[in-house]
């Protein structure tokens, strides 16, 4: 869960118009922006992945090929 504490800039009617964040607190929601961009490409790429192969088949193969 995040614990993001916001600090907000407010206009002279006392009306928040702008949101101050901490460099951690920054830092923390892009990269969870960026784990969620991940997650719904993958989601995206299975969705129109039209030939799909096992992982054993992939394993044997590499194996064959020395590069595991």
């Amino acid at each position: 869960m995040l614990n993001i504490k916001p600090k907000y800039v407010v206009n002279e009617k006392g009306r928040k118009t702008a949101t101050v964040l901490s460099m951690e607190d920054y830092r923390s929601l892009m990269q969870r922006l960026q784990d969620l961009e991940d997650a719904l490409d993958l989601d995206r790429a299975v969705e129109t992945a039209t030939d799909f192969r096992e992982y054993t088949e992939i394993q044997a193969e590499m194996k064959k090929e020395g590069k595991l």
